[in-house]
C-alpha cells in the first residue's frame, strides 16, 4: 500500500488503516515507492529526504489504530548497479519487509508507464518479456528482498508474446525458491488493461509447485482499494495449490495458513 509521498496515491496511512479495520483485516503493511539515489530519477516515488516523513506517517497510523497490526515496508526498484543504495536504505529504519519490483528495463524505460507505451512497438513482445524476467531473476538472486512484487507486470498493457514463456517462469521461480524470496498475489492487475491478478494462474501454479512462498497485496493507492479483491486472490491461491502464506516482522518470515476468504 502506498502514500501521497509517491505523488500518485491519495489518502493518508491512518485512512488506509481505518478502511482495513472496517473490512476486518487483522494486519496490513505499507510499502510505498522508495527513493532512488537521484531525486530526479522519475516523478512517481518519494524523495530521499522524505523517507523519515514516510516512516512517521506509518507510525501515526499505528498510534491511531492500536488494535490493528501495521507493518512498515518499502517497495524498492531493482536496477543493476543500485545494490549498495538498496543496502543503505535497508539500514535506515526497522523495516518489516522489502518488496523488490522491476519496472525498468533500462534507466530510461519503465515498461509499465503509460507515457512510454509506444516503446513497446520498438521490440517484439517476447524480447521485452525475456528481458523483464531476466531482471526479475537477478532481483531474486540479489538477496536484497523479502518479496518480489507483481511478478508478471510485463502483461499490464495486455501485450503478450505468442511464444510459450514457461521457460522464463521456471528460471525465475527456481531462483526465488533457492534464495527464499516470496512472491505476492497483487490484485491491482484486475484494475489494469490485463484485467488479471498478478501473477496469472499458470505462473502462480508453477510457483506453488516450486515451493515459492506467497504473500497478498492490494497495491492500494487509495483507501478504497485496501483489501480489494482479496477473496478472489485467496481462491486463486487455493486453486493453484497453496495452503499457506507468509508474513514478515523485522524481515523475518512467518508462515500462516491461508485465510478462509
Amino acid at each position: 500500500m502506498h502514500t501521497p509521498l509517491c505523488r500518485h496515491a491519495t489518502g493518508e496511512p491512518w485512512e488506509y488503516a481505518a478502511q482495513a479495520r472496517q473490512l476486518g483485516l487483522p494486519e496490513i503493511g505499507f510499502a510505498d515507492h522508495g527513493p532512488m539515489p537521484r531525486d530526479d530519477f522519475d516523478d512517481w516515488r518519494m524523495k530521499a529526504g522524505e523517507l523519515g516523513e514516510y516512516v512517521a506517517r506509518v507510525e501515526r497510523a499505528r498510534r491511531d489504530h492500536p488494535q490493528l497490526v501495521i507493518k512498515l515496508g518499502l517497495e524498492v526498484d531493482y536496477l543493476p548497479g543500485c545494490e549498495d543504495w538498496i543496502r543503505e536504505l535497508a539500514g535506515r529504519h526497522p523495516w518489516d519487509y522489502f518488496i523488490g519490483s522491476v519496472h525498468y528495463l533500462s534507466e530510461s524505460w519503465a515498461i509499465d508507464n503509460p507515457a512510454q507505451l509506444a516503446r513497446w512497438k520498438e521490440r517484439a513482445p517476447l524480447e521485452v518479456w525475456t528481458a523483464y524476467f531476466e531482471r526479475l531473476t537477478q532481483a531474486a538472486e540479489s538477496g536484497l528482498f523479502d518479496i518480489l512484487g507483481h511478478v508478471d507486470l510485463c502483461k499490464k498493457f495486455a501485450i503478450y508474446p505468442p511464444e510459450d514463456c514457461t521457460p522464463l517462469y521456471h528460471r525465475f521461480l527456481q531462483a526465488a525458491r533457492r534464495h527464499g524470496v516470496a512472491i505476492e498475489i497483487n490484485t491491482a492487475g484486475l484494475r489494469k488493461d490485463c484485467r488479471e491478478l498478478y501473477p496469472g494462474f499458470h505462473l502462480l501454479q508453477l510457483a506453488a509447485q516450486a515451493g515459492v512462498p506467497l504473500t497478498f497485496g492490494s497495491d492500494a493507492h487509495a483507501p478504497n482499494e485496501v483489501g480489494l479483491n482479496f477473496a478472489e486472490a485467496v481462491a486463486q491461491a487455493r486453486r493453484a495449490g497453496y495452503t499457506q502464506c507468509c508474513r514478515f516482522t523485522r524481515r523475518q518470515r512467518q508462515v500462516a495458513p491461508l485465510p478462509l476468504s
